[in-house]
């Protein structure tokens, strides 16, 4: 596993990153909010999550370990991949969605985009405890 990558940032997009590492160029798939602390031409570090596929290596970046954590976790969820799960931190922080399961709260849930009131239902039900409990950010 690649657990965190840091160098110069030699190109920040949309969705994606990409930083240079011993001279090799990282694409590195992120939220909008961690894609935002980076800064063309300076030193980046990203807390990363390598997802490994048949036909594709792909790094996934985050602003810190929890939120490495909390992707990690919820693709546990039968039908959650990759993609769901960064969209999921796109919209909530780590400690809203650890609330919003807790508290069953389904319509946070279905803010997500490619969430629905089943798939809702399926990661209050599925992801229980697993997220452990709020760590101190600001739940809404």
């Amino acid at each position: 596993m690649i657990a965190s990558v840091r160098g110069t940032v030699l190109e920040v997009r949309l969705d994606a990153a990409v930083l240079e590492v011993g001279g090799v160029g990282l694409h590195v798939i992120a939220t909008p909010a961690t894609l935002a602390t980076l800064r063309t031409g300076e030193q980046g570090r990203l807390w990363t999550s390598l997802v490994v596929r048949e036909d594709s290596l792909t790094l996934y970046g985050f602003a810190d370990a929890d939120e490495r954590e909390v992707f990690e976790v919820v693709q546990t969820v039968s039908g959650v991949g990759p993609r769901l799960a960064l969209a999921m931190l796109a919209v909530h922080p780590p400690d809203v969605l650890r609330s919003a399961v807790a508290g069953e709260d389904l319509a946070a849930l279905q803010r997500v985009p490619g969430i629905g009131r089943k798939g809702a239902q399926r990661l209050v039900l599925e992801l229980g405890e697993k997220l452990g409990p709020v760590r101190g950010g600001a739940a809404a």
